[in-house]
């Protein structure tokens, strides 16, 4: 199963539409940058809003990392 971090606050609906949709998710939306580069090898997406900064540095410590999304307000 893949494992999604989502380190932005966004809707709980999006979090029970990746769960659904049979994806391990876990919201972490306070993660410091340290913590976000010690865990992000665990997990095969990252989703973010505008709090997060994915730097070079992080794509770089995250071996398993297959996508980022930002998410957004839909107005």
């Amino acid at each position: 199963m893949k494992k999604i971090l989502i380190s932005d606050k966004i809707h709980p609906n999006c979090i029970n539409h990746l769960k659904e949709n049979s994806f391990t998710v876990e919201y972490n939306p306070d993660l410091s940058k340290d913590e976000l580069l010690n865990s992000i090898k665990d997990y095969n997406g990252l989703i973010v809003r505008s709090s997060t900064q994915v730097t070079q540095e992080i794509i770089e410590a995250a071996g398993n990392l297959e996508i980022i999304g930002r998410a957004r307000n839909r107005y």
